[in-house]
């Protein structure tokens, strides 16, 4: 008689998964699709970082003149419901733009072609100050050798036009960029209302229109917040600047205010080239190291309260920002697009923070006891 033949208790453990390791291998289709997914969207991103680069000339004018144009939409609200008309609000705003850049320029023209003109001084002191390095570092001695024109004089030589010309170049803007910026930002203050109704209009679903809507009312009400907290704050550090060096003994404390005002919309990166300039002219102003350390030592304690506590805590109450993600993105703005780029990084922050807050459905969970 035959028995039946029942599989051993090892092939029945090979044939049957564990129910408490599931099968996570993918098919190899579904895997390949997975990648080709994840390149497109790589070269798209690679294809967008490479028009932003080759396309600065146009785009960084005119995506700045949107961001601070949507900074002033309630203004252009106010005016509206004075009865001030669109024309007369923009032409307004572009004759007040246009004249705070004639002040500052007024302003700092003078005492940077005085500085210019005095190079030669300058550097004969900076000499001098730099003599007490020299005593402990040698590698700073054949620095100044190489440096030296010809390698008979032991001297630190400054040539201003090496050093103006490629600084101007990076920090004044194009007068085409510039034309092209007061351009877009007068049509956009012009036609404002109907470009926001067409952008609610291309959605076709109400629910879709409504959270439209929302994002631009939250975007608008987020950057007219944060660009006006920052520049009442900006505004007192350069007071605080401008009073602080006065008090210390420097030649002229309004240009060193207006610098502090105009870098520290920069962040990070603004203050710490403000330090910078504070310990040169400190060195060539002062007779002692100590004395000259003093301005950036007051200046870095300044920024550091201001940075830390009175900014997070003013800004941050609606919007919190995170601070590996603005430098992040105050990098990536910064190499792309230069100083313009590094004042547009934090704006575009909050920009993607409102859409992705809008976009991504919230889920709570409750957490196990």
């Amino acid at each position: 008689m035959n028995r039946p033949s029942f599989p051993s208790s090892a092939s029945r453990a090979r044939a049957t998964p564990e129910p408490d390791e599931p099968d996570l291998r993918m098919p190899p289709h579904l895997l390949w699709q997975h990648m080709a997914h994840l390149a497109t969207v790589g070269l798209f991103l690679i294809g967008f970082g490479v028009i932003l680069d080759l396309a600065r000339f146009v785009l960084l004018p005119i995506a700045s003149a949107i961001v601070i144009g949507t900074m002033l939409t309630p203004l252009a609200r106010i005016a509206a419901r004075v009865r001030i008309p669109a024309w007369l609000f923009a032409t307004a705003v572009i004759g007040f733009l246009f004249a705070l850049l004639q002040l500052a320029t007024v302003l700092i023209y003078a005492p940077i072609i005085e500085w210019i003109g005095r190079a030669p001084e300058f550097a004969e002191t900076l000499k001098t100050k730099l003599e007490l390095f020299n005593q402990g570092l040698a590698a700073l001695r054949d620095l100044q050798s190489a440096l030296t024109k010809g390698g008979g004089d032991a001297g630190l030589r400054l040539d201003v036009t090496s050093v103006a010309q490629p600084l101007l170049a990076f920090l004044t803007p194009a007068l085409g960029e510039l034309m092209l910026f007061f351009a877009t930002l007068f049509f956009y203050l012009l036609g404002r209302v109907d470009l926001r109704k067409n952008l609610i209009l291309l959605f076709g679903d109400q629910e879709d229109r409504l959270s439209a809507i929302r994002i631009l009312n939250d975007v608008e009400h987020n950057l007219t917040r944060y660009i006006g907290t920052v520049s009442v704050i900006n505004l007192a550090v350069g007071a605080i600047t401008a009073v602080g060096t006065w008090l210390i003994g420097f030649r002229d404390p309004i240009l060193l205010g207006a610098l502090a005002f105009l870098f520290n919309y920069i962040p990070y990166v603004g203050p710490a080239v403000l330090v910078v300039i504070l310990f040169v002219v400190g060195l060539v102003s002062f007779p002692s190291l100590a004395y000259a350390a003093l301005a950036p030592a007051l200046f870095i304690g300044l920024t550091t309260i201001e940075g830390h506590f009175v900014t997070p805590k003013i800004v941050g109450m609606r919007l919190s920002l995170n601070p590996l993600a603005v430098f992040l993105c105050l990098s990536f703005w910064t190499w792309l697009w230069g100083p313009v780029g590094a004042f547009l990084s934090v704006p575009f922050l909050i920009l993607g923070l409102v859409i992705g807050d809008h976009m991504i459905a919230k889920t709570e969970t409750e957490l196990p006891g």
